[in-house]
């Protein structure tokens, strides 16, 4: 072969669209549970069983029916995976899958209920579609997946600040900045620094589960930085929060790890707020700030 010193500019002239589709196996199972349930005008719980049900399938296939189910349940309810599977836990509590399921159908039926998937259904069926609704539906698909995301995480760095603020005082602090490392010829992103990004006395990390940009292993990459950057007498606060944790049980154990080792001082949620309040009051006494 003969040797060539190739330019970029070469190749990106070259490149062309990679053609691909978004259906696989799953999908094209949930588009047919969703072409086999029956166009009228309401539902009923003994409608939801006929369509749900799983008589007659074995091996791969029952499973393989009872995930699209799952899936076009979660298309009715209009929430993403990891939230269905959320709300799922709370209404039936351990065991969501298969076996439990052939075990007590009546049970799954009563969260669906609970969940209002009978009038969303409703709703969905019977609404009549038009041209801007399908694209609509892909610009919720794309983009509108992200800004759900960023709103999540922007939502709980609102209500860290509001207390941050109560505690410390209006311009107090710096918030979304990189800070100054130990050594001063560095810097790390944190979302609060106070009493500023210079000589940061506490640093508090807020991370949301499924917002943009903050993925369980992003949240433990994040921290090993900012921990590895900060002074070693800096505290370091971790507020999290998503019942979604609980599909990612090892990562949040990475993160208790780090605050028995002391590298986190505390980890809070939004339910502990009392706590966070009364940690940031005695904090800011014993830096007098």
């Amino acid at each position: 072969m003969q040797r060539k010193r190739q330019l970029i500019d070469d190749i990106v002239a070259s490149l062309t669209p990679i053609e691909t589709t978004w259906r696989d196996e799953h999908a094209d199972a949930v588009i047919a549970r969703l072409q086999a349930l029956p166009a009228q005008p309401t539902y009923s719980r003994s409608d939801l069983a006929v369509w749900l049900n799983l008589e007659g399938l074995e091996g791969p296939h029952i499973k393989a029916r009872f995930e699209a189910n799952l899936t076009a349940i979660q298309l009715f309810l209009d929430i993403s995976k990891d939230e269905f599977r959320g709300v799922l836990r709370d209404q039936l509590g351990p065991g969501q899958g298969l076996n439990r399921f052939k075990r007590e159908p009546e049970t799954f039926y009563k969260a669906f209920d609970t969940l209002g998937l009978l009038e969303r259904m409703r709703v969905a069926v019977n609404s009549p579609l038009v041209w801007y609704d399908l694209l609509i539906e892909r610009l919720k698909g794309g983009r509108g997946s992200a800004i759900k995301g960023q709103v999540r995480g922007r939502s709980l760095e609102d209500f860290v600040e509001s207390y941050v603020e109560h505690v410390f005082g209006a311009g107090q602090f710096d918030v979304r900045c990189s800070f100054h490392g130990a050594r001063g010829t560095s810097t790390e992103k944190t979302d609060f620094a106070i009493p500023n990004k210079s000589d940061a006395r506490i640093l508090i990390e807020v991370k949301a589960y499924g917002a943009t940009g903050s993925k369980q292993t992003d949240v433990i990459g994040d921290l090993t930085r900012i921990i590895a950057e900060k002074r070693a007498d800096t505290t370091l606060l971790l507020v999290t929060d998503g019942i979604t944790w609980n599909d990612r049980l090892a990562d949040l154990r990475k993160l208790v790890e780090m605050q028995h080792h002391g590298d986190i001082t505390r980890i809070y949620t939004r339910g502990m707020k009392n706590l966070l309040i009364a940690d940031l009051q005695q904090l800011k006494g014993e830096y007098a700030l």
